[in-house]
């Protein structure tokens, strides 16, 4: 069977980070939802997503495809229904479709055609960008239950101190000394190569991926992702970070989440509470206006290559869009839109030609190629921004 995950209609409510990528690609617990419907599945995945992503995001077709809708999040009953359905056969929550069996991925679907079959149980689903932190607990439960059933954990050094040992998994050539991990409020999950430097304290649930650091006296709580090959320094709450981005020092990051080659400068800090403790409202790119969230709690969303400086402040409820570049003193206004260059006293337009001289930089110290494509994604992603750069 061909399986292909497409985008739904809560692209736009997760902008700025599906600018950059499908939602399948969005990561929320250990794994993206795109790796927990494979490793559940057992086979890999191609995507429907939008047109200036599918070169480096391709769907491929066959005669019999299953469509699954990328914001719902796999659990075993799911997969086994998944798995058994027929031609013209839909499952849905309510309203909204989680997966149907189709044999042509070029029509629009009339799903008044096909068999509706309600799936009852719990479901997690991916709506708003703030649910990526606020879900992260119950995501980094199931992919801990689903990554080390059957699996023992890597030995624990003894000169770390341990809550909860059983609910902390070490992977091979992860490096660890002169911690505290407390496993008592969540899962620890400790990837390939990841490394956890003395003195750092850790209240779980976490998730730490392949080749991640967190550096010396780190206070982490949970529930936090970092990552493959993410930084970490200073005090984190219930952060998540994609991955490649850095947060390399003191500061304060919360209720937050980071896309990919983000930087945050030293001693920065993002405020996920108001003085007044009232409902934090965040910049929904659906209506170009402020909304509601429901959230008391709610802290910085950052896309794809942006940076700031050091010492940078973040009021609560803040967006930056992707490849934003943010200094100096003084709070930033609470939407900051892509391609911009400044802070506190004004913005300009942060030209592409710069943009693509840091990329290049930056994901050449990870070893990877800044290549035509991805300069061709942020080149439509610059376009498509110009209407918020009216500073």
């Amino acid at each position: 069977m061909n399986y292909i995950l497409f985008d739904g209609d809560v692209r736009t409510a997760l902008l700025p980070f599906t600018y950059t990528r499908p939602v399948a690609d969005i990561r929320v617990g250990i794994l993206t939802i795109r790796e927990k419907w494979e490793k559940y599945l057992g086979l890999t995945t191609t995507t429907v997503t939008e047109e200036y992503l599918e070169e480096k995001y391709p769907m491929v077709e066959m005669e019999e495809n299953v469509l699954l809708n990328a914001s719902f999040l796999p659990t075993k009953l799911l997969v086994e229904m998944v798995k058994n359905l027929q031609v013209n056969q839909a499952i849905f929550k309510g309203e909204d479709v989680i997966a149907f069996f189709t044999t042509d991925t070029q029509e629009e679907v009339d799903f008044s055609a096909y068999e509706h079959i309600e799936f009852e149980d719990d479901i997690i689903q991916i709506k708003n960008t703030w649910d990526i932190f606020s879900l992260n607990d119950k995501a980094i439960r199931a992919d801990f239950d689903l990554i080390t059933e059957g699996r023992k954990s890597q030995p624990i050094p003894e000169t770390v101190n341990c809550v909860n040992r059983n609910d902390i998994f070490v992977e091979k050539g992860a490096k660890l000394t002169f911690a505290t991990l407390n496993a008592s409020t969540g899962p620890i999950y400790i990837g390939k190569k990841a490394e956890i430097m003395e003195g750092v304290v850790v209240r779980g649930a976490l998730a730490m991926c392949e080749g991640s650091v967190l550096k010396l006296g780190a206070k982490i709580y949970g529930a936090t992702t970092l990552g493959p090959y993410c930084k970490v320094g200073g005090e984190v709450n219930n952060s998540v970070l994609f991955g490649c981005s850095n947060k390399g020092h003191d500061g304060f990051l919360g209720n937050s989440v980071l896309g990919e080659w983000c930087n945050i400068g030293a001693d920065s800090n993002n405020s996920n509470l108001k003085n007044n403790y009232a409902e934090v409202k965040l910049w929904n790119y659906e209506v170009g206006r402020f909304s509601k969230t429901g959230l008391q709690f709610c802290g910085l969303m950052m896309g794809d290559h942006s940076k700031c400086g050091i010492n940078t402040m973040f009021n609560t409820g803040t967006v930056i869009g992707v490849s934003a570049n943010i200094f100096g003193s003084g709070f930033p206004r609470n939407f900051v839109p892509s391609f911009s260059w400044g802070g506190a006293s004004g913005f300009t337009e942060y030209k592409t030609n710069k943009v693509f001289e840091v990329a290049e930089v930056v994901m050449k110290r990870r070893g990877i190629e800044f290549d035509e494509r991805e300069k061709q994604i942020l080149e439509h992603i610059f376009e498509e921004t110009k209407q918020y750069r009216n500073y």
